[in-house]
C-alpha cells in the first residue's frame, strides 16, 4: 500500500519539530526547480559576477534562517515560499549591479559598510522592511552576529565579503589569496556551517 503522506511533508513536519537534516532535503527536492527559475530569469550580463546555482544557495541559507515564517505543510506551497525568495535575491542582485547610474558591472563599491559581523547579519537577514518587523528584525540581525562570531575566520571572511560588501567571487578570491572555484567551495561550506549553527542556536 502507497504511502498516503508525500516525502517533502513528511521533511516538512520534522523540521518544524527542529530537524536540521529534515528541512536540508526538503529543500534539495526543490533545487532542480529553483535553478530553472534561476537560469530564465539571471540576466546573461551578471552571470560573472553569480550564477543560478549561487542565487540558489543564497536562497536555501534565508530559508533556514527564516523557517519560522513558512507556515505551509505541502510541497507546492514550499515551492512557492522559496520562489518569492530567490525572485527577490535576484532582484537584489540586479540592484547591486544594474542601477542605473549607481553601479556598473565591474565597478562595485561597497554598500553601506557596516560593523564586520553586524554587517552580513543585516544583509542575510534583510526583508522587505515594516514598522512592525523592525524590532524582529534587529533581535535576528543580533542573534546571527552571535553565531558569526563563532565561525572560523575564513568562514566569516568570506561571508561578509559577499554579502556585506557584495563583491563576486573573483573579486573575493583576490582579496584572500584563493582562486575562484577555492572561494565557491569555501562560500558554500561557509554556508553550511552557518546554517548548522543557526539552527543550533534557536
Amino acid at each position: 500500500m502507497a504511502d498516503p503522506i508525500p516525502q517533502v511533508e513528511r521533511w516538512l513536519a520534522s523540521a518544524r519539530c527542529g530537524s536540521s537534516a529534515a528541512l536540508g532535503e526538503a529543500l534539495e527536492a526543490c533545487r532542480g526547480y529553483l535553478l530553472t527559475i534561476a537560469q530564465r530569469e539571471l540576466d546573461p550580463k551578471l552571470q560573472p559576477k553569480g550564477g543560478a546555482s549561487d542565487l540558489v544557495q543564497d536562497t536555501f541559507l534565508k530559508a533556514h534562517l527564516h523557517f519560522d515564517r513558512f507556515h505551509g505543510t505541502a510541497d507546492g506551497e514550499l515551492r512557492a515560499w522559496l520562489r518569492e525568495l530567490l525572485l527577490n535575491n535576484l532582484r537584489d542582485f540586479r540592484r547591486l549591479y544594474l542601477d542605473a547610474g549607481k553601479r556598473q558591472v565591474g565597478r562595485e563599491t561597497p554598500l553601506e559598510p557596516a560593523p564586520s559581523a553586524g554587517g552580513v547579519a543585516r544583509g542575510l537577514a534583510a526583508d522587505t522592511p515594516s514598522p512592525s518587523r523592525l524590532a524582529m528584525q534587529e533581535e535576528e540581525a543580533l542573534q546571527l552576529e552571535e553565531v558569526l562570531k563563532r565561525l572560523p575566520d575564513d568562514y566569516r571572511q568570506v561571508l561578509e565579503l559577499r554579502y556585506r560588501e557584495g563583491l563576486p567571487f573573483d573579486e573575493i578570491g583576490g582579496q584572500m589569496n584563493r582562486s575562484e572555484n577555492a572561494v565557491r567551495k569555501l562560500w558554500s561550506r561557509a554556508v553550511l556551517r552557518l546554517q548548522a549553527e543557526w539552527d543550533g542556536a534557536r
